[in-house]
C-alpha cells in the first residue's frame, strides 16, 4: 500500500540522516575545526553543542530538501499534471502558473491526490523548487473561485518561504532540545559523592534523557505550533491581494461546512483539526494546532 512505502521511505530516510550526520559531526568536531586552531575534543560542553547544532539544524534542512520527494510518497493515488486534459486540471494548473508568473517564480509542480477531506498543501526547499498539491475532496467540494482562492493561499506559503522559515525555527528547537536534555541526563548521570568515592547513576541519567526529550519535545512543538499559526494569517492575506478577500472567506466556510457535516457523519472528531486546515481544536490541543480556527481566520480576512 502507498502509506506503508511512505512511512518505510520515511524511516530509512531519516536513518541514513543520522549516520550521515554522526559521521559529520565527528568529521567537524575531530577534523574540520582542529585544522582552525579550535579544539573542542576535551571540552564536553562545546562538543555537545557542536552536535546539537549539526543534529537538530542538519536532520531539519535535510528533511527540508528531501520534501518534495517525501510528501509524493505520502500522497494517495497522486497524479502530476504536466499537461491539462480537463477543464479541471487546467483551472488548476492555469491558476499555479499564473500566479508563479507573476510573482517571477520558477513553476511549482501540480499534483492531485485522492482524499475525500478538501485539502490542500505546499511544500519544497525554496520558492523556485516547490509543489502543490490539491486533495479531490477540495475539488468536488468547492467552487472553481474557492479553489483558486486555495490554490493562492498556498502559493503564499511558497512566496512567503514559509517552508524556510519553519525548517529554522524546527532546526533551532531541535538543538536546545538535544542540548538540554543530554546536558543535563549527563550531570546527574556522573554525578557522585567524591568524599565518598560514590560513582554517578547512569541509569539515572537515562531516565531523565528521556524524561526531558519527551517534555522539552512538546515545548518545541508549541513554539512550532504557534509559527504555522501565524504563517497561515500571513498566506490568507497573500490569496486575498490575488483573487480578493471574498473568495477566500467562501473558500474557507466551504470547508468548515465540510467539517461540521463530517462531524455529524462521523463522530466528534474534526478529520482537519490540529495537523490540518480547519484547526477546530478544544482545550489544550489548541496549542498544538497547525492552523488556527475558520472563524479567526475569517475574522482576519474581514479586517483587511
Amino acid at each position: 500500500m502507498k502509506w506503508i512505502k511512505g512511512i518505510a521511505l520515511f524511516l530509512v530516510a531519516n536513518f541514513l540522516i543520522y549516520l550521515t550526520l554522526t559521521f559529520t559531526a565527528n568529521l567537524l568536531i575531530n577534523v574540520v575545526l582542529p585544522a582552525f586552531g579550535i579544539d573542542v575534543r576535551g571540552a564536553f560542553n562545546e562538543q555537545l553543542l557542536v552536535w546539537s547544532l549539526v543534529i537538530g539544524f542538519g536532520g531539519a534542512f535535510i528533511s527540508l530538501l528531501f520534501s518534495k520527494q517525501m510528501a509524493r510518497a505520502m500522497l494517495s493515488n497522486a497524479q502530476q499534471i504536466t499537461s491539462p486534459r480537463s477543464h479541471a486540471e487546467q483551472m488548476i494548473y492555469g491558476s499555479v502558473q499564473d500566479i508563479a508568473r507573476r510573482l517571477n517564480i520558477t513553476m511549482p509542480e501540480v499534483w492531485v491526490y485522492e482524499a475525500e477531506d478538501p485539502n490542500a498543501f505546499a511544500t519544497g526547499p525554496s520558492k523556485n523548487n516547490s509543489m502543490v498539491a490539491v486533495s479531490t475532496g477540495l475539488l468536488q467540494n468547492l467552487k472553481e473561485d474557492e479553489v483558486r482562492a486555495v490554490l493562492a493561499h498556498e502559493m503564499g506559503h511558497v512566496y512567503n518561504g514559509d517552508m524556510f522559515t519553519t525548517t529554522v525555527l524546527a532546526g533551532l528547537m531541535n538543538t536546545f532540545v538535544y542540548y538540554i536534555s543530554n546536558f543535563l541526563s549527563s550531570l546527574v548521570g556522573q554525578s557522585g559523592d567524591r568524599e565518598e568515592g560514590t560513582a554517578g547513576n547512569p541509569f539515572l541519567g537515562f531516565i531523565v534523557y528521556i524524561v526531558l526529550q519527551v517534555v522539552l519535545s512538546f515545548m518545541a512543538m508549541l513554539v512550532v505550533s504557534w509559527h504555522s499559526r501565524r504563517r497561515e494569517f500571513g498566506a490568507d492575506a497573500f490569496s486575498a491581494k490575488v483573487y480578493g478577500k471574498g473568495a477566500m472567506i467562501s473558500a474557507l466556510q466551504a470547508i468548515n461546512r465540510w467539517v461540521n457535516r463530517a462531524q455529524v457523519e462521523y463522530g466528534t472528531q474534526d478529520p482537519l483539526a490540529t495537523f490540518k486546515i480547519s484547526g477546530k481544536t478544544s482545550g489544550v490541543m489548541h496549542l498544538f494546532a497547525t492552523h488556527p480556527p475558520m472563524e479567526e481566520r475569517i475574522a482576519a480576512l474581514e479586517r483587511l
